[in-house]
């Protein structure tokens, strides 16, 4: 079967365009996403949800996976976790939404394409390998001669090979390979393990027998010639895994139908015995808790070493899979032990092992020099090649120590490495290149060693970064890997400035051979530092393992701090703001920031943010434009910070930002406006459901902008139990109140059913509802993009479009906003808006009258002062009001004004007491203004 790259590279090239994925993260496969069920559902109820997004091709991933085990702390369930096919131009945030509104799904996350980590030498680097003693240096190096007069394994060793296909018939190979006497091939599945004549191994990517190579893709027969190419024959070279056996297990597409499956393949490795699983293939970023979750299967539920290249890219940066717990991270030396010039480094990399002119098969069909015409070599370079030394070594340890684990064969890898930091050469990757450089013989002749190790590290709060000021808990679970351990003490270290350590000690005490422990009574306990700390802070903490007889190791853990957004959380609405006006999130991607949430829920903001604008051609915002991407008109001025508490509510936001100037003479797309953003939350009773957003606008053009429009567009997305997403918007006119709301039931345990913006303060209400996926050649149509003409239409367009969604249900969204008459130069005004969410339309109401009350008595305008002269009686009215004015005041007309700001009664006070009545006003909330010669003051009056 002729393979090629071809479609690799299809995929490579659609994935980096679906799903709108952050630049951080690895390419996806298009239009394919994975979900794991909680325990005790089925996939059958999620078949509503399923229609919704029109999911189709639903497989159950691992449905052969064992089941977790108490005799196995930390094992996890596979059979739970689908896959599904949907459209390309589904969002994943759009998908997540639905799915985990069904509050049936634990996790849905993309497929992520990992590629291999080769990094091919310069092309002169083999006229320099003369002989085969001199070429495999790092036999030598890593002690590989000695320590086979200890053992050179056996073929009840397999170490799996998940990579690009091998050349079954290569001299190194055909012998070396694990075959499936129980599966001989005649179109049977004879041993009856779902797959049907898997005689020597499987293609996972392609789905079939064939895990041959492809003449474009000889990756895989150059990883699998460092761990396992056949020893004694006396062609070529020798594995480092001498008489252990290989499973070809091909991870790389070569049809159309093809995708890459890693994953599957280190799933399949471990349920067909393979007590090593090598994985040379990684990319940066993309954490997956499905890629995490079949780590842990392999290596907890199944007891198999999982090894993978630590990359090859010359940063401190996490790389995937090898970053994942559960997995020896191995990064790359020279021949003189100096770290490879490309090799990634990190807190999570395990070990080191030689990585540089590594001489292996090359799966080509070249001759080599001397051999026949099927067994050719090259000297290759990168972490691709480390590892399968380590992995080699592992199977090695497997068959000295056959009762170890898995785990316990990482930590004798682990503790029985050479320094490599007393080289100059290294001194600048102290303790991010692992323990040291592998050593064979060391690992298979230390029996006295001792590592106890941090197995897992919960922080609460639970975030995915945190913010200057926050209090953080960290519990870890501790367990002894090797001998036992007297009097074990952990203790954690900032090694950053802007984390201190309030209580860094736990006394695990003694500790048995695989025994554990956890500080769960008595945390850790530390601080973040209110201020200083510059944007998207990494802070390194150390666990430093210590107990009797000299035994200390080192383990550290990363935090993120101070990103460029906060989060309101100090009541049952958690709110992320942005410093550059976005809401929820910073990125399309949903992975920057933390979400709208109420009393504990899943997301339910799938996108929000300010909109600005004069024109349908002069628009300022963040939000989404077309084909995956964002508009950038706002660029920070003031970063977004949380006080806690603040003066005026129990939290606090702030931040500035602004458009361009446009250009005399040009065509303008910008609106000239900059923005004080303020926001406000209370965790008092009666005010838990709101938060308020304050916009001040200030006109930085030469011109007057008339009429100047602002709003809050807001893509809702709230979950129902029956897993349709169908949710309603409706306009309540007597509050300005714009809400979406879910029909049909609720979502088990999620408290929140309706949300939405009420306008507090600026020119003439607006409100514009509309169905995301409406039918081509609607005025407003998410489908296909959000341009600024629809922008300014939503904005501009009054109240009439009031609805949307009903009477069914759709995805729907919702812009809620102002028109402000005029702004001229250099003039400021304020807009405001309570963002609101609830179990009831009943109780968004009252949200929506209360955060009118707030704002109109515990947040005054900076014009209109505040006096406590100044009372009205009674208050709250049916309808008569007597006003009474301080004595100095003097003659006054007095204002009532909605709290949109505009006039409802005028009348004149000559003296301190003013009688009228109200009773002709809608009930609601009121200011009523007293403008003096020397002053104004304000006072807040419920009508009822």
């Amino acid at each position: 079967m002729e393979k090629t790259l071809r479609f690799l590279f299809f995929l490579v090239l659609v994935g980096l365009g679906w799903a709108a994925q952050a630049a951080a993260n690895p390419p996806t496969v298009p239009g394919r996403l994975v979900l794991k069920l909680k325990p005790g559902q089925s996939a059958a109820a999620l078949e509503t949800a399923f229609r919704t997004l029109d999911v189709s091709n639903v497989q159950q991933k691992f449905p052969r996976a064992i089941a977790p085990s108490p005799e196995k702390p930390g094992s996890v369930e596979l059979r739970g976790i689908y896959q599904l096919q949907v459209p390309a131009t589904l969002s994943l945030d759009r998908a997540r939404a639905v799915l985990l509104g069904t509050g049936l799904v634990e996790y849905v996350e993309p497929l992520y394409i990992r590629l291999p980590q080769y990094q091919p030498n310069d092309p002169g680097a083999d006229s320099t390998l003369t002989s085969l003693t001199t070429s495999q240096y790092y036999l030598k190096q890593i002690k590989a001669y000695r320590a086979w007069d200890i053992t050179r394994c056996d073929s009840s060793i397999v170490i799996g090979i998940t990579d690009g296909g091998l050349r079954l018939t290569h001299e190194e190979f055909r012998r070396q390979i694990k075959y499936n006497y129980a599966d001989p091939v005649n179109g049977v599945d004879d041993d009856g393990d779902g797959y049907v004549d898997n005689f020597n191994g499987w293609d996972l990517a392609n789905n079939d027998n064939d895990p041959g190579y492809d003449i474009n893709i000889t990756h895989g027969s150059m990883v699998a010639g460092v761990s396992s190419a056949h020893a004694d024959n006396s062609v070529g070279i020798a594995g480092l895994g001498n008489k252990c056996r290989l499973l070809p297990l091909n991870i790389y597409p070569n049809t159309p139908s093809g995708s890459f499956a890693g994953v599957e393949a280190v799933v399949y490795a471990a349920d067909h015995n393979c007590r090593v699983i090598n994985m040379s293939w990684g990319a940066v970023g993309g954490y997956s808790r499905y890629e995490q979750d079949a780590m842990t299967y392999a290596a907890v539920n199944r007891d198999a070493v999982l090894v993978a290249a630590a990359g090859n890219t010359n940063a401190d940066l996490l790389f995937y899979p090898a970053s994942y717990d559960h997995v020896l991270s191995v990064s790359g030396v020279s021949s003189t032990d100096q770290k490879s010039p490309s090799a990634t480094f990190s807190h999570r990399v395990d070990l080191v092992a030689p990585g540089v002119s590594i001489l292996t098969v090359s799966g080509y069909h070249a001759t080599w020099s001397g051999g026949p015409a099927d067994a050719d070599y090259v000297a290759v370079g990168g972490t691709s090649f480390s590892a399968p030394l380590v992995a080699a070594a592992a199977a090695l340890v497997r068959w000295q120590f056959p009762q170890y684990t898995a785990a316990q064969v990482a930590a004798q890898l682990r503790q029985t490495t050479d320094n490599i930091y007393d080289l100059p050469a290294n001194s600048t990757w102290i303790n991010r290149l692992g323990t040291g450089r592998l050593n064979v013989l060391k690992a298979l002749t230390k029996t006295n060693l001792q590592e106890a190790r941090v197995l897992s590290t919960t922080f609460s709060p639970t975030r995915v970064v945190y913010l200057p000021g926050d209090s953080i808990r960290l519990m870890v679970t501790v367990q002894n890997l090797l001998q036992p351990i007297a009097d074990l003490t952990v203790t954690v270290t900032s090694l950053s400035p802007h984390v201190t350590v309030r209580q860094g000690s736990f006394a695990a005490g003694g500790l048995a051979s695989l025994a554990r422990t956890s500080n769960t009574t008595t945390p850790f306990r530390l601080v973040v530092a209110n201020s200083g700390i510059p944007l998207n802070t990494k802070a390194t903490l150390r666990y430093r393992l210590s107990g009797a007889g000299g035994f200390q190791f080192d383990q550290f853990v990363d935090i993120l701090l101070n990103p460029d957004y906060v989060v309101l959380d100090g009541n049952d609405m958690a709110v992320t703001l942005t410093s550059r006006g976005n809401l929820a999130f910073d990125n399309l991607a949903g992975t920057v920031g933390a979400g709208v949430t109420y009393r504990g829920s899943s997301n339910i903001l799938s996108e929000g943010g300010l909109l600005l604008a004069t024109s349908p051609t002069r628009v300022s915002d963040r939000l989404r434009t077309r084909a995956g991407q964002a508009r950038q008109s706002f660029f920070s001025t003031a970063q977004v910070v949380r006080v806690h508490p603040g003066p005026r509510a129990d939290q606090e936001a702030r931040a500035s930002f602004q458009d361009s100037i446009p250009v005399a003479g040009s065509l303008a797309r910008s609106v000239g406006v900059a923005v004080r953003q303020r926001a406000f939350a209370w965790a008092s009773p009666g005010r838990r459901d709101f938060v308020v957003l304050e916009y001040t606008l200030k006109n930085i053009t030469a011109d007057t902008l008339k009429p100047l429009y602002a709003g809050l567009f807001m893509d809702w997305d709230m979950p129902t139990s029956d897993g349709t997403g169908r949710n309603a918007a409706a306009w309540d006119s007597t509050r300005s109140l714009g809400y979406t709301y879910a029909l049909g039931q609720p979502a088990p345990n999620l408290p929140a059913v309706y949300a939405g913006v009420k306008l507090l303060r600026g020119g003439a209400p607006a409100v514009y509802s509309f169905d995301n996926n409406a039918p081509v050649g609607a005025p407003v149509r998410l489908a296909d993009g959000f341009s600024p003409a629809e922008k300014f239409l939503t904005l501009s367009n009054g109240t009439t479009q009031r609805t949307a969604g009903l009477p069914g249900g759709a995805d729907v969204s919702q812009v809620v906003g102002a028109r402000l008459t005029k702004l001229a130069p250099g003039d400021s005004t304020t807009v405001a808006f309570a963002m609101m969410s609830a179990p009831s339309l009943l109780q968004l109401q009252a949200a929506a009258d209360a955060a009118s009350f707030v704002f109109a008595t515990l947040l005054p305008t900076r014009l209109a002062g505040f006096a406590s002269a100044f009372n009205a009686y009674p208050n709250p009215t049916t309808g008569q009001l007597q006003l009474q004015l301080p004595e100095d005041f003097g003659p006054a007309t007095v204002l009532v004004l909605d709290l949109t700001g505009r006039q409802v009664m005028s009348l004149r006070a000559l003296g301190r007491q003013v009688d009228t009545n109200l009773a002709g006003l809608t009930p609601g909330l009121y200011l009523v203004r007293a403008v003096g010669a020397r002053r104004v003051l304000t006072r807040a009056v419920v009508l009822q």
